[in-house]
């Protein structure tokens, strides 16, 4: 070994033992540091141990199926199947029909109507283009012809009057 070789395995030495004591005392010093988003944290533990906690988080949700299993009677009306079901119609008018055709095998595994998927389906068809700007639009769309899917469409707005003149082709 020559002198130069002698002298840097020293330096390293050094510097990887001053790594090895740093490095403990500085994570022990962050971990001793107060978390000030530690009263949120124990106030969200607390309201998902007590659902009662938050009335504005479940209860839409759970009044809106509750709702529906009044309205339809048999299968279709379980809150699963009014779930997924919904779901499903969406994902189809959305053209997602990998993630549709998934959900409709967990819809199937519950025991859920089939026939009434698709007579959602077609009752929201039938009633023509949604505006994709309105996000309430598919949703109310997909519940009313949830409840009663042999639902006439609503009437059509008048239709705009044709253009007139001449047409080029």
């Amino acid at each position: 070994m020559t002198c130069s070789t002698l002298r840097a395995v020293p330096a390293r030495l050094v510097a990887i033992l001053w790594l090895a004591v740093a490095f403990p005392l500085a994570s022990t010093a962050a971990f001793g540091q107060a978390d000030p988003n530690q009263n949120d944290k124990a106030k969200q533990q607390q309201q998902q141990a007590d659902p009662k906690a938050d009335p504005k988080k479940d209860p839409p949700r759970r009044d809106d199926l509750a709702d529906v299993s009044k309205q339809i009677t048999g299968p279709a009306g379980n809150p699963e199947c009014v779930w997924l079901g919904r779901r499903v119609v969406h994902l189809l008018w959305r053209d997602d029909l990998d993630t549709a055709f998934r959900h409709l095998d967990l819809y199937d595994r519950f025991g859920c109507p089939g026939g009434h998927i698709q007579a959602t389906f077609r009752c929201v068809v039938k009633q023509g283009p949604i505006d994709p700007k309105a996000t309430d639009s598919l949703q109310a769309r997909v519940h009313s012809c949830w409840i009663n899917p042999a639902a006439p469409p609503p009437p059509a707005a008048a239709a705009a009057p044709a253009a007139s003149g001449t047409s080029t082709q």
